[in-house]
């Protein structure tokens, strides 16, 4: 298919996984009842600002929020909002979501269409966790809902249009997932899907749903049903999910022919040929991608990876049929249920594979060996999958030893069922450039480098990924962000261990990390330090960084952004944040992507205009101004420690 075949591509942005939601609920939706629970509160909050700035659908209804005392209550108000013939939402993550679930068997039950978006989040048990876990999802499998589990930003805006379509033809509530942080907070280049395509794939609510509460057609719903009652009309809803994959078939079908982008219930990469086979769901599927690709470039082994995008239904003789014949398959998931059979996406696939095997209806018989099939924990909390691990764990494959748990194994930490990682490959696209800054939460940095991200996308045509990393705490701590830039589309879903470009806004970064880990030959460093001379602030750094920064040939710059923005912000409360914008004049510096350009001073300034505008447009044109003339100041007064400086200690020691 050409692009100029295509009617709706959608309209190039950046944005993560929450925004790209909040654009799709706010063009089709008509109310959301949420109550806020991290990762999915900004969702809900980009929801009720359109509210508030009293934004209409695309048929002229006036979009409302309501925000009850809880997440059971707000499941029970979008299950009356539906009764009453709404199309309405609601955004929830980890305990919230288990806190629902009372109520999620009533709106299956009462065949609702609403949509729940889900930023998928590890449940407390042990310990408080707010990052991503698929436990909070698998808690739910039981309650009649589909679920589509998205690996990306772009996904979680064309499965919120996909769930929506098949929950109104199908009278069944639908599910729409994607990981906490690993996507609702990760910046990529995007496509928006266009307001005239979304009106036209999702059809206007009014002439699609019904009100259960009409007093004028009559309709029994929720009633109480006894031993004569109760169990017919149990397995009389069968009726409706054997309309779910045909459902889901032929919107996946109509998503394709209008967008160009392709979804099943399944996205096998490389595994026609492969001897061994990763499955799993959510972001590290990308990340998995990407390593197959490295590994069957770079080594001898036959590898591919499954992606499973539809948990609810179940594609049990999709998955069978293409796995049957394999040597070996690895389940990972983002949870542990250790008292279980396996935890559950390995329990079905392992029924999946004897039901072909015993050639049961709808399953074509088995026509190789069964595989042996590993289950394997990874991800949990936002535990980095690296490339390494996928490695690794092909490798243990090929082994074919069990451990001590037998074929359970685990990855990315220090246990007795870990596989430990021997290597780990680059597997970024040719000619990534990519950046990890180390910061204190509440200082703007996460912000600036989203600003970053959309600049570089819009203005030197690159595809983009950004991401922060903070713990459950955030404001007044240490923060990491990270940015990768890339010509062509950024599948790695983990830290960055190998960075061309570290910004320091945290003056203490030295004493509480490594900011010099993974920083390239060559690579640049930057510095905020209020001191005046260059000796000075090599000095500053601590020996051991000193000898690296020599070894390895780094340039070092540095600018005293706090003091730039103290004289810039016209409001005391916007000096914190305004020193991260500064940064973004130091990376238009020091990075390649201006120079390459060709664009000037100005032109590139005026890029930047336009990329504040995007994130501080609302508050006026003055906070534009001062942000504007923030990076302005970064660009021209960020110095560079002169090389003879750096070399002149030649007698240092660690």
């Amino acid at each position: 298919m050409t692009d100029s075949s295509i009617p709706y591509p959608g309209q190039p942005a950046t944005a993560d996984g929450s925004t790209m939601v909040a654009w799709v609920e706010t063009h089709i939706g008509e109310a959301a009842c949420g109550y806020p629970i991290t990762s999915s509160t900004s969702m809900g909050q980009a929801f009720e600002v359109s509210v508030a700035a009293g934004k209409t659908n695309l048929w002229g209804t006036p979009l409302a929020f309501f925000e009850p005392e809880s997440e059971h209550s707000a499941a029970s108000a979008c299950e009356g909002y539906a009764a009453a013939g709404g199309r309405v939402t609601t955004f929830t993550s980890g305990q919230g979501l288990v806190l629902m679930k009372e109520v999620l068997y009533t709106i299956a039950g009462k065949r609702l269409p609403a949509v729940f978006h889900i930023g998928a989040r590890a449940l407390t048990s042990h310990s408080l966790n707010v990052h991503a876990g698929h436990d909070d999802v698998a808690a739910v499998l039981d309650c009649g809902w589909g679920i589509l589990m998205a690996r990306n930003a772009q996904e979680s805006a064309d499965f919120a249009l996909i769930t929506r379509r098949v929950a109104e033809d199908t009278h069944t509530p639908f599910m729409s997932v994607q990981d906490g942080f690993l996507t609702t907070h990760t910046v990529e280049d995007v496509f928006m899907p266009e307001p005239e395509f979304m009106k036209e794939y999702v059809g206007d609510p009014r002439g699609k749903l019904k009100n259960l509460m009409d007093p004028t057609k009559g309709y029994m719903s929720g009633v109480v049903q006894n031993q004569d009652s109760y169990m017919k009309g149990k397995i009389a809803q069968r009726a409706f999910y054997s309309l779910l994959e045909p459902a889901l078939a032929e919107s996946f079908t109509e998503f394709s022919k209008q967008t160009g982008r392709d979804y099943g219930l399944l996205d096998c990469h490389r595994c026609e040929d492969a001897d061994y086979v990763f499955v799993g769901m959510g972001s590290m599927m990308e990340t998995a991608e990407a390593t197959v690709d490295w590994m069957r470039e770079n080594t001898d082994m036959k590898v591919g990876c499954l992606s499973v995008l539809s948990w609810r239904p179940f594609p049990g003789p999709q998955l069978a049929k293409l796995l049957s014949g394999k040597k070996a398959v690895t389940v990972v998931e983002r949870l542990d249920i250790p008292a279980a059979q396996s935890n559950p996406l390995a329990a079905e696939i392992k029924a999946a594979l004897f039901d072909a095997l015993s050639a049961a209806p709808g399953y074509e018989k088995a026509s190789g060996p069964m595989p042996t099939v590993w289950e394997c924990s990874g991800g949990l909390g936002s535990r980095d999958i690296r490339p390494g691990d996928i490695k690794a764990l092909f490798a243990h494959l090929e082994k074919g030893e069990p451990g001590p748990a037998g074929r359970f194994c685990s990855l990315g930490i220090k246990h007795a069922t870990a596989i430990p990682m021997a290597d780990d490959p680059d597997v970024r696209p040719e000619g990534a450039f990519s950046m990890r800054g180390h910061s204190v939460g509440g200082f703007g940095s996460v912000t600036t480098n989203k600003v970053i991200a959309t600049l570089v996308a819009d203005m030197f045509d690159q595809k983009v990924q950004a991401y922060p990393k903070y713990g459950s705490e955030k404001k007044g701590l240490p923060t990491t962000y990270y940015l990768t830039v890339a010509p062509e589309h950024i599948r790695t879903h983990c830290e960055l261990h190998k960075v061309d470009f570290v910004p320091l806004n945290d003056v203490h970064a030295f004493k509480n990390g490594n900011p010099t880990f993974g920083l390239v030959e060559g690579g640049t460093l930057f510095m905020q330090s209020p001191l005046d001379d260059a000796e000075s602030v090599w000095l500053s750094i601590p020996e051991k960084h000193r000898k690296i920064i020599q070894e390895r040939k780094i340039r070092l710059y540095w600018l005293d952004m706090v003091q730039v923005a103290r004289e810039v912000a016209s409001s005391p409360d916007l000096i914190v944040r305004m020193q991260g914008i500064v940064l973004l004049g130091v990376f238009l510096k020091v990075t390649p992507f201006a120079e390459r350009s060709g664009f000037s001073n100005d032109a590139v300034l005026e890029g930047v205009e336009k990329s504040l505008r995007k994130y501080f447009g609302r508050r006026g044109e003055k906070v534009v101004a001062e942000n504007l003339e923030c990076v302005r100041r970064g660009m021209a007064e960020a110095r560079e420690v002169p090389r003879e400086v750096i070399e002149s200690e030649t007698t240092l020691s660690v």
